[in-house]
């Protein structure tokens, strides 16, 4: 699969906060996310596992119960079923992997044929 960057497809599940499947495969889904400074994800939970990169800005990231403050460059994995969150510092950008694919990320014409 190769996908072309554009600006179209982004979703807003929490205020401040936009994501956009990238790709995926069979056992791995790539999500890009913008959040805006001040913006907070929620702890939370899930089954996959939880790879994460800053390509821009600054993260107050939760994970279990350590906390990290994450720059540009900096990278994080969260293992499955690990509870986790962020805070926005300054308006940033992360791309994240799950694995396996988190089927509520697919892009809708992929839901119909899986």
């Amino acid at each position: 699969m190769f996908q072309k960057g554009d600006e179209r497809g982004y979703k807003t599940p929490l205020e401040g906060i936009r994501q956009k499947t990238l790709v995926h495969g069979q056992r791995t889904l790539m999500v890009e996310f913008k959040l805006t400074a001040g913006s907070v994800l929620p702890r939370h939970h899930h089954h996959h596992e939880q790879i994460g990169y800053l390509v821009r800005g600054r993260l107050r990231l939760f994970v279990g119960s350590d906390e990290y403050d994450a720059r540009a460059g900096d990278s994080w994995c969260v293992e499955s079923g690990v509870a986790h969150g962020a805070e926005a510092l300054e308006d940033s950008v992360a791309v994240e992997v799950f694995s396996p694919v988190r089927e509520d990320y697919l892009p809708e014409p992929d839901r119909s044929s899986s």
